[in-house]
């Protein structure tokens, strides 16, 4: 999963260096540019929660948290 939004990522960033020639050019490659920037923007998005969730996973694998019991709520 990770290689292909990295993949993705280059792929869009190629894209991106094509239609930046064109943008003056006319409005359909402006809006095309505008599209594959979201585009990418997007992924790097997803690539990123990929790292953080794993990373955020792995923490809390390692820290044990004290489960509530439903007489906790009831001992005031």
């Amino acid at each position: 999963m990770k290689r292909e939004l990295i993949k993705s990522i280059k792929e869009k960033e190629i894209q991106l260096a094509k239609l930046k020639e064109h943008i003056d050019k006319s409005s359909v490659c402006s809006d095309l540019y505008n599209k594959v920037v979201l585009e990418k923007a997007i992924l790097k998005k997803e690539l990123e929660n990929l790292d953080k969730n794993s990373f955020l996973d792995g923490i809390k694998n390692l820290i044990p948290r004290k489960k509530v019991l439903i007489c906790d709520y009831f001992k005031k």
